[in-house]
């Protein structure tokens, strides 16, 4: 029999609520290897991130992958890892708190950050919510580009917890954001702020990678992608010389989206543009790929190989344009459920006093 899960104490004349989940992908505990394998081990088991035969895949899995990978990803973190902690979790907190205080003088609403993999888990975000007396959940995955490797594992965990409820909320899901007015002009309004303080050199979009089969097989991320590029670059009236798309994060043999961040860099060490300006659209938040991939480690790369100047703006994170973008996507979100009621306390009263005499116990 199952369990479901429910608030037996619940009191008639309680104020309904809207819950916001933000949701992103994870990060390990610590920069360790233990913590980092325990991390991986979820991650990547996960059937939206690695489509395999699950049998095949748990033999490489856990007869090669976590054997190996932990203590090279640990130092990787390790590069990037500040005393507040994982930057990924630092920036993801600060911009729930800042929607939670956007959001809350005209919706009176929860907001509760929840990670598909690691802590804090999205079913604790999502009991979270439920404690707090949201009826109605809008889901906002932090990946602007649609894609079933993030934005539709954040769905399977979401609807898997809800499976276990008694009382289902009303559920609204944010699929993207790759092509919204405001998250383009945030992006742009970030490198136009760069190019104030620093040179203005040729700029690269380097968007996480995929398997090309995932694309082929229906994904739409690579299309998003190259559309957020192209809009920013407008939106900036750049010519199409003086910009770029790549995608990195690449592992194993399998063919990913080209062209490879890596590669492209190489190559324009070696022939031109040799000063590049970086920024990384996919990622709201600044994380390992961002801070140590290409903020760190494809720098040196490139300069090494005959660059001459590499510079990474940063994620738009807790920044005052990237709340008001989201903020603002929220609220459109919302919109046609009805206000949440601000009945006075004699009113709620009243509610109770009737629900007690049909026989309710609160």
């Amino acid at each position: 029999m199952v369990d479901y899960l429910g608030d037996s104490s619940y009191q008639h004349g309680s104020a309904n609520r809207i819950g916001v989940l933000v949701a992103n992908l994870g990060t390990p505990d610590g920069p360790d290897p233990a913590s980092v394998r325990r991390f991986l081990a979820d991650f990547l088991w996960d059937p939206r991130v690695v489509e395999a035969p699950r049998a095949i895949w748990w033999l490489a899995l856990h007869g090669v992958i976590l054997r190996i990978r932990p203590s090279k990803s640990a130092h990787a973190y390790r590069q990037i890892w500040t005393p507040e902690g994982s930057p990924l979790l630092v920036h993801s907190s600060a911009l729930v708190k800042r929607l939670g205080e956007a959001l809350q003088p005209r919706w009176n609403a929860a907001v509760a950050l929840g990670m598909s993999y690691g802590s804090p888990s999205i079913p604790q975000a999502l009991e979270e919510l439920r404690r707090q007396g949201a009826q109605r959940i809008v889901v906002l995955p932090l990946y602007p580009q649609y894609s079933g490797t993030t934005t539709a594992s954040v769905f399977d965990r979401v609807t898997r917890q809800l499976q276990r409820w008694r009382w289902v909320p009303e559920l609204r899901f944010i699929g993207s954001y790759h092509d919204d007015a405001g998250y383009v002009g945030a992006l742009a309004a970030s490198i136009e702020q760069h190019w104030r303080t620093h040179e203005k050199n040729h700029l690269l979009f380097s968007f996480h990678g995929i398997p090309k089969r995932y694309v082929t097989a229906g994904d739409p991320y690579y299309c998003q992608s190259m559309k957020t590029a192209r809009l920013v670059a407008e939106r900036l009236s750049l010519g199409e010389q003086e910009w770029s798309v790549s995608f990195q994060s690449q592992v194993g043999r399998e063919e990913w989206l080209r062209p490879y961040t890596d590669e492209r860099l190489l190559e324009y060490a070696r022939s031109g543009p040799k000063r590049v300006t970086l920024m990384c659209p996919g990622f709201a938040t600044d994380c390992l790929e961002t801070l140590e991939e290409i903020a760190l480690r494809n720098r040196q790369l490139f300069l090494e190989a005959g660059g001459e100047a590499y510079d990474y703006i940063p994620a738009l994170n807790s920044s005052d344009a990237h709340v008001a973008t989201l903020t603002n996507l929220i609220e459109r979100h919302i919109q046609g459920w009805a206000e949440p009621s601000h009945q006075t306390p004699a009113e709620a009263d009243a509610t109770l006093r009737r629900a007690l005499r049909s026989g309710a116990q609160h």
